[in-house]
């Protein structure tokens, strides 16, 4: 699928400062006795919150922002470098910097397969198995799935992508009881996860969110550095208040977010 991400150099450990990370920041950047490429970091993020840069704009290049601040292209390069590594901004060699999109959110309180979330936004998904198996449960997965230690289930691995950047890596688990004809499917149509819901009537749903540090398989996979976060979604589906699956699902931080919104009882 050719070259999906655009991979983003080190950034600079010997500066503690972060950019501003919302809107309540603005306030903030004036009359800040900073360092000269702090203050071309407050610069770019007061255009990007304020609209001057909407997502998508291009922003002024290199040798424009040494113009203007009159400073060494060092000291830019550094400020875009941590503005990227921030996820603020994406650098693309030869072409230019511009102003990161929105990260997608999906919600906590629906049941949604990523592959629909993925288009609800307009933008395309991929999806590739990576194995898929039929094991003897570990003591772990089965204490998850209310089995006992070495019996039968189906276990599959894959990686979903959004535009072709790879978004999520998925590690699932399935009751064989309640999915017999799991591992039979060809899923040239539809992710694992869509044909659950589609063939099981889940009435209870357990999420748990964690923020964790990919492991060396999954950074490879997730084309990502070892050093960067990542959001992992954890989730137990029942039905008939029997164990149906259970996957777990690794998610770049800079490229994913979780949340909901609900009207709460009265």
């Amino acid at each position: 699928m050719g070259d999906r991400g655009i991979r983003l150099p080190e950034s600079d450990r010997s500066e503690r400062a972060e950019a501003p990370s919302s809107e309540s920041d603005r306030g903030m950047l004036a009359g800040m006795t900073t360092t000269l490429h702090e203050q071309i970091k407050a610069y770019v993020t007061q255009g990007i919150l304020d609209g001057t840069w909407p997502p998508g704009q291009r922003l002024p290049s290199e040798l424009e922002l040494v113009a203007q601040f009159g400073v060494s292209r060092m000291t830019v390069n550094k400020a875009l470098r941590e503005l990227a590594n921030a996820g603020r901004i994406v650098r693309v060699a030869g072409v230019g910097t511009f102003v990161a999109e929105e990260k997608p959110q999906s919600t906590l309180l629906q049941i949604a397969s990523i592959a629909s979330e993925i288009r609800a936004r307009g933008h395309d998904h991929q999806w590739r198995c990576l194995s898929r198996e039929r094991v003897a449960a570990a003591p772990d997965v089965a204490v998850w799935l209310s089995m006992l230690p070495g019996q039968s289930i189906f276990h599959m691995r894959s990686v979903h992508f959004e535009n072709e950047v790879p978004i999520q890596l998925e590690d699932r688990y399935v009751n064989p009881k309640m999915v017999p004809d799991f591992l039979d499917q060809d899923f040239s149509n539809t992710t694992p996860g869509e044909y659950l819901l589609s063939s099981v009537q889940a009435d209870l749903v357990e999420h748990v969110v964690d923020a964790v540090m990919p492991t060396t398989e999954q950074a490879r996979i997730l084309e990502m550095k070892t050093t960067e976060p990542c959001l992992q979604l954890t989730r137990r589906t029942w039905s008939r208040d029997v164990p149906v699956t259970w996957v777990r699902c690794v998610n770049p931080a800079s490229r994913y977010s979780l949340g909901s919104r609900f009207r709460p009882a009265a």
